[in-house]
């Protein structure tokens, strides 16, 4: 038996809310929240639950005052990026409005610090979880939804879950745009700093990349495609290597703004200018990129928005409505400022 089941069974030992929620055909935290007397239940389905509860003899363990609280658990890989700040400040939002707290955890791509973060989560009974960018394990995954707690994905790491909604950005459109604004001022030799291949955002702006250059009618060359990690070091690592090339590129699209501040960075050392020498774009649109020196032209994504929708879908998941749509992709935008200007060579 589930601890949350465990903790939940009547003193007589006679049911659980997960055999109640099974058969009112709801989720665990549906039942739980009945069972607390909380408000945000649908009139029919708090009935159906009270019906199963009185002819079950359901009886609820005393409980100190305080053990239960409304959570949501936010969930990243990690946490030493700009970019989840973002997320967070949707996600907090829209949950404070909801009066539900926020549990923000970082597993680190690392098994052990995921089941660590799973007996937490079983500990303080969350309500939900975001999971940002990273991927469970197909057993912690199993083991979320025998609980009954939803599950909504920003930005899956891989191809997600069947049954769990995902929030994305555009990330092929993205791509295509920033290449399709080099290559109007001018630029055919345009590097692309990658971020890590198994994220499917990643492989998204290289293939939108890869378009545009098909458009233009200009050949894919492997050799203007370093992988990155979206971290600035990467960025730096990666431009110093087209520098590196014989002939080098007059533009570099990274796939992160953090990566785009680290090229810059690069080219400075190299006594090299932007846009003078080197064009520059990148992807996201953090706040700090436009005080960079020169501001940074980019794609924005919308990353607080993000976060917002996937707060109000996983609150709509709790409370047994279905999203509007299971994948749900929001729109991206070229934002030109200053990094960017025609190669040297053009005329």
């Amino acid at each position: 038996m589930g601890q949350v089941a465990a903790r939940e069974a009547d003193a007589g030992g006679k049911v659980t809310i997960t055999e109640i929620a099974r058969q009112a055909g709801v989720s665990v935290p549906t039942v739980s929240r009945v069972v607390n007397g909380r408000s945000d239940v649908a009139p029919q389905t708090r009935a159906r639950v009270e019906d199963l509860l009185r002819r079950h003899g359901y009886r609820r363990r005393a409980a100190s005052p305080g053990t239960r609280a409304a959570l949501l658990d936010l969930v990243f890989n990690d946490l030493d990026s700009p970019w989840a700040v973002q997320i967070i400040r949707g996600v907090e939002e829209v949950a404070h409005a909801a009066g539900v707290g926020t549990v923000v955890s970082a597993i680190h791509g690392r098994s052990g610090d995921a089941r660590e973060w799973m007996r937490n989560l079983r500990a303080r009974a969350s309500d939900g979880v975001i999971l940002v960018t990273s991927a469970l394990e197909p057993t912690l995954h199993e083991e979320l939804r025998i609980l009954g707690v939803p599950l909504v994905v920003v930005d899956p790491a891989g191809s997600p879950a069947q049954d769990a909604p995902t929030i994305g950005a555009a990330n092929w459109s993205g791509g295509m745009a920033a290449t399709e604004h080099l290559l109007s001022l001018g630029h055919r030799r345009i590097g692309l700093i990658a971020g890590p291949p198994r994220l499917l955002c990643s492989r998204a702006r290289l293939d939108g990349y890869r378009a545009a250059l098909e458009g233009a009618g200009i050949a894919l060359d492997p050799s203007l495609v370093v992988p990155g990690d979206f971290r600035p070091e990467s960025g730096f690592a990666a431009c110093d290597a087209l520098l590196g090339l014989p002939e080098p590129p007059t533009a570099v699209f990274a796939a992160s703004d953090q990566m785009a501040l680290g090229a810059i960075e690069a080219l400075r050392r190299r006594g090299l200018r932007v846009p003078q020498d080197m064009s520059v774009v990148g992807f996201d649109d953090l706040p700090e990129v436009r005080w960079s020196a020169p501001p940074l032209t980019t794609v924005r994504q919308p990353l607080a928005d993000m976060g917002k929708l996937a707060a109000r879908t996983v609150l709509r998941l709790t409370r047994d409505e279905q999203p509007d749509s299971p994948r749900v992709e929001l729109g991206t935008e070229l934002v030109v400022r200053a990094s960017t200007a025609p190669p040297p060579t053009a005329g």
